[in-house]
């Protein structure tokens, strides 16, 4: 069954209120975290299963279109700043290419072969994972990649919003996040986009966490950007070492992050 295109049990929406609509809208999105806890279970074995593979020096790529595409390229692009790591550590792929960032590449996400040509275009290779990502779990662009990497032994996973699905089938471990009709029907960015999210958090940040990205609670290795960040880690610094605000900061700054800059003074104690 295809749960992304059920008709909305919402009718008449133009009739609505604003606050009527808020509130709705509000009532169906308070249902996604609780689908998302259901899949937990899938979720730790695709977050074990990327861990595997990028403590052995591969990397993550995340297959989508749409909303789905966008979601993935918004978490792999966060990942750099937030946790020190390298750009192409996570690459996050999207059907039609980066201008379908910003605006929808008609039938780009109809081209079966795409996908795999994109992927390649990485030098992709069994060291990796893949992991599409797809609302109806249909999608030809990300089916026909995930496929292909299965054939060619690349490991594979797939956050989709309904069961049974094609991309399910083509991965090793599949995450489906059951979220329901939508408040318009058939509009995935709303709950099924904000589960895609959630799961997305998920994975990222619990893989960083076990790739020694994060100690205690605290991004030691994010990259020192602006000056929140820069202030975030004279505060880190002071913390850990007792120093006074400026001092910190200087340390910081000389060693360019966190970890570095506790590491060389506590070297110093």
């Amino acid at each position: 069954m295809n749960f992304t295109e059920q008709a909305s049990p919402h009718r008449h929406l133009e009739k609505m209120s604003t606050r009527e609509l808020l509130e709705r809208i509000n009532g169906e999105d308070s249902t996604v975290p609780a689908a998302v806890a259901r899949a937990i279970p899938q979720i730790e074995k695709l977050a074990d299963a990327i861990t595997d593979k990028m403590l052995a020096g591969g990397r993550l790529f995340y297959v989508g279109a749409g909303t789905s595409g966008r979601l993935g390229i918004v978490d792999a692009s966060e990942c750099p700043p937030t946790y020190g790591v390298p750009h192409g550590l996570v690459v996050g792929i999207i059907a039609g290419g980066d201008s379908a960032i910003r605006r929808a590449v008609e039938h780009a996400e109809d081209d079966r072969s795409q996908g795999w040509k994109d992927l390649q275009q990485h030098h992709i290779n069994t060291r990796d994972v893949v992991v599409g990502i797809t609302a109806s779990g249909r999608t030809p662009y990300v089916a026909g990649a995930l496929q292909m990497c299965r054939t060619n032994g690349i490991l594979t996973g797939c956050i989709t919003c309904n069961l049974q699905t094609e991309v399910a089938q083509h991965s090793d471990f599949p995450v489906e996040v059951i979220t329901g009709p939508e408040f318009v029907t058939g509009s995935t960015r709303m709950k099924a986009g904000t589960a895609q999210k959630l799961v997305l958090n998920m994975l990222s940040t619990t893989v960083m966490i076990k790739l020694g990205r994060v100690e205690d609670n605290k991004m030691v290795h994010m990259q020192l950007t602006n000056d929140k960040l820069i202030d975030r880690g004279v505060r880190m610094v002071m913390e850990a070492t007792g120093l006074d605000y400026d001092t910190a900061r200087t340390h910081l700054l000389t060693h360019g992050s966190v970890k570095k800059a506790i590491e060389v003074l506590k070297g110093e104690d």
